[in-house]
C-alpha cells in the first residue's frame, strides 16, 4: 500500500522559512517524479514544485520560483520542499504527490499525501 506523509507546516510570519517533507512508503521515490501542490482557500489546486529523480531534473511554478527549493533523500525515501522568503500569499494546504513526471506535471498524479498546512501569521 502506497502512503505520502506530509509534515513541517505550521504559522511562519511573512518573510521566514518552513521545510517540508513528504515521506513515502510502499513505492521507491527514486524511481517515480515527487511533486508539490498547494490549495487556499477558495482557489484551485497550484502546481508548486517537482523533482525528477532520473535524470535530476527540477520543476518551479512561477509563484514560487527563487524562493522555494524541492530536494529529496533517497535512502529515507523523503522529498523535502524549503520555502524561504514565504509571502501571505504562500497560505495554503501543501501536497505531496508521486507518479511519472509528465503525470505529475499535469497535475495528474495516482499518489497523493493528505496534505499538511501552512499559515501565514503575520
Amino acid at each position: 500500500q502506497v502512503q505520502l506523509v506530509e509534515s513541517g507546516g505550521g504559522l511562519v510570519q511573512a518573510g521566514g522559512s518552513l521545510r517540508l517533507s513528504c515521506a513515502g512508503s510502499g513505492l521507491t521515490f527514486s524511481n517515480y517524479a515527487v511533486g508539490w501542490f498547494r490549495q487556499a482557500p477558495g482557489k484551485e489546486r497550484e502546481f508548486v514544485a517537482a523533482i525528477n529523480w532520473s535524470p535530476g531534473l527540477t520543476y518551479y511554478g512561477r509563484s514560487v520560483k527563487g524562493r522555494f527549493t524541492i530536494s529529496g533523500d533517497n535512502a529515507k525515501n523523503t522529498a523535502y520542499l524549503q520555502m524561504n522568503s514565504l509571502k501571505a500569499e504562500d497560505t495554503a494546504i501543501y501536497y505531496c504527490a508521486a507518479d511519472s513526471a509528465p503525470a505529475i506535471l499535469a497535475g495528474k498524479a495516482g499518489y497523493w499525501g493528505q496534505g499538511t498546512q501552512v499559515t501565514d501569521s503575520s
